[in-house]
């Protein structure tokens, strides 16, 4: 598939040259800092050395105050308290936050994850009925209920009260709970609107360790669950989402939890975790819980405290993981056949598909694999308690949330952001609203949406890449949303006679180029299934190269080298 590059303007110029001189690094970087909005050096400094004193005082959140009143009285009349969380990870890994935390100071503490299948996404009658027959009277529920308006009003009836910490965007109307936490309200002032639902709980926490004096220590060994949910909930990491990923980045590889030790050894990570290592490796294994049996098993991981029961629970979970890898694969399978057979298939700008077969626990992951190949709006429906019910995904630049919100009518629920919605429908409404997402999407997305891009920061020389320049691009982690790896182009590159394919089948390129043949300063990089290129350049014709840069060990020397992201003959 042809990716379109699209080029960052440049920063300005005269703001360039002060902070290159004021940090006394190259333009090349000071540029990059200028395009991620970092002007000068005090904001330099704060980006290259996040600290936790940059971390917002939580009580200026809205609502704040009257959930951690509401918490504190809890703790005072003894109340029985359920901890509420959607299965995945970002759900879990809030839970798990909470719970510890809190267990320490109430005697009468439970968790609640609702079940994908028979309870479905989000709070559930099924939860609270459990909640009053257990005589709690206090839910705290993270990572959902924004859009609970009658199921809060439901738990009242029932004397049950909630605190909600949510980070998805909210209805007009609230939910009438005790308190409603989350930084999407319009009337929220809050500086960082976009925590993870963790991240919320987190902030309760230190509300409450604020209110009660209990010192911030105590809430640092809970930053490896909130940056496990920021790098798996793909939220923008910066201002004070940075700070929480570094340091629960650190935590993560000095002090990690017990369960999140067994998962990574599971992972088959021996070197320091990075944001792509949780992305790829830890997320998918806390997630495949909740897709495959019950995010309970995921919460039981997060927070065991004996070495034998988590690797057992760590074992059982890599096995959901394997079993969800075949499923996801078999469903792509499935999916795209039946676009190759359809009508029309090419034409259309958007791919909604129902099967009543389709396992529920990993058809958000289909619809993002069928837009590796059908690059455009994705909805994959499947059958569930009699409803159909599914997982959509965007493409760049396409706001998903208001064109599944134009279908509203047609629905019986939906909740999510710009890429990424979960929705549920009659099974008689499938069809119109595959004909008005339809709609909707033709009306409303340019053709260049339709096209892969590859955002890239700035054209570098060869000659710019050296042990230095790449020292201070890794000062740049962790990367993410908003402060995404450095993405570079060099043109007119030529083979410098070393380039190969490797690879069983040959499917990889190894590139070994030069962009002045004088100066002769040699890159190699790699390229993964772009093998086929190789005749193309190997006969000295100049090309484009687009690539990020990564360190690459070899028989105990280690280089700087491209890992190429596309090539376009010059």
């Amino acid at each position: 598939m042809d990716k379109r590059w699209v080029i960052n303007e440049p920063g300005d110029e005269e703001t360039i040259e002060s902070l290159s001189k004021s940090l006394g690094v190259d333009e090349v970087v000071a540029n990059l800092l200028v395009q991620r909005g970092i002007q000068t050096f005090d904001e330099a400094k704060a980006f290259f050395r996040p600290s936790l004193d940059d971390l917002h005082d939580p009580f200026l959140m809205k609502d704040m105050d009257k959930a951690v009143t509401r918490l504190v009285a809890a703790l005072n009349n003894q109340e029985r308290i359920m901890i509420y969380g959607d299965y995945d990870v970002d759900g879990t890994t809030s839970v798990a936050l909470v719970y510890t935390f809190l267990k320490k100071h109430f005697d009468y503490i439970d968790y609640y994850i609702p079940d994908r299948y028979s309870e479905g996404y989000g709070i559930s009658l099924k939860g609270i009925d459990f909640a009053a027959e257990s005589n709690v009277t206090l839910v705290i529920a993270l990572d959902c209920g924004i859009k609970a308006m009658g199921k809060i009003a439901y738990a009242k009836e029932k004397g049950v009260d909630f605190i909600i910490c949510d980070h998805h965007t909210p209805d007009d109307v609230l939910p009438e709970a005790a308190a409603v936490l989350d930084p999407k309200r319009v009337d929220c002032d809050y500086p960082c609107d976009c925590l993870s639902g963790c991240g919320v709980g987190f902030k309760l926490m230190q509300g409450l360790s604020q209110q009660l004096n209990w010192p911030f220590e105590n809430l640092i060994p809970l930053l490896d669950l909130v940056a496990v949910s920021v790098a798996s909930d793909i939220v923008p990491i910066v201002g004070e989402n940075r700070v929480l990923a570094h340091f629960g980045l650190i935590q993560l590889n000095k002090y990690p939890r017990l369960g999140l030790k067994t998962i990574m050894n599971l992972s088959g990570v021996t070197k320091d975790l990075s944001v792509n290592d949780i992305v790829f490796k830890v997320g998918p294994r806390i997630n495949a819980a909740g897709r495959i049996q019950s995010g309970r098993h995921a919460v039981q991981l997060l927070i065991v405290e004996e070495e034998d029961a988590a690797i057992l629970i760590g074992d059982s979970i890599n096995i959901m993981n394997e079993d969800r890898k075949e499923l996801d694969h078999t469903i792509t399978d499935e999916a795209l056949e039946r676009l190759n057979k359809a009508e029309k298939t090419e034409s259309k700008k958007s791919t909604v598909l129902f099967d009543r077969n389709w396992h529920k626990g990993v058809i958000g992951i289909v619809a993002s694999r069928m837009i590796e190949t059908y690059y455009r709006p994705t909805v994959i429906l499947t059958e569930s308690n009699g409803m159909a019910t599914g997982s959509a995904r965007s493409v760049v630049g396409f706001d998903l949330y208001q064109a599944v919100s134009a279908c509203s009518d047609l629905l019986e629920n939906f909740g999510g952001h710009k890429y990424a919605a979960g929705l549920t429908m009659k099974l008689a409404n499938v069809k119109e609203f595959q004909q008005r997402f339809e709609e909707y999407v033709q009306n409303n997305i340019s053709d260049d949406m339709l096209v892969p891009q590859i955002k890239i920061d700035a054209r570098i020389k060869l000659s710019d890449i050296s042990p230095k320049f790449y020292r201070l691009l890794k000062q740049f982690e962790p990367f993410g949303p908003k402060n995404m790896t450095p993405v570079f182009i060099s043109e007119d590159v030529v083979d410098y006679g070393y380039s190969r394919q490797v690879g069983k089948n040959k499917e990889h390129l190894k590139l070994s180029v030069v962009d002045d043949i004088r100066d002769a300063k040699v890159v190699s990089g790699i390229g993964f299934q772009m093998g086929k290129m190789y005749p193309k350049i190997s006969n000295g014709t100049p090309f484009n190269v687009c690539y990020s840069l990564q360190e690459n060990e070899y028989m105990g020397k280690v280089e700087t080298q491209m890992m190429i992201r596309d090539l376009k003959i010059s």
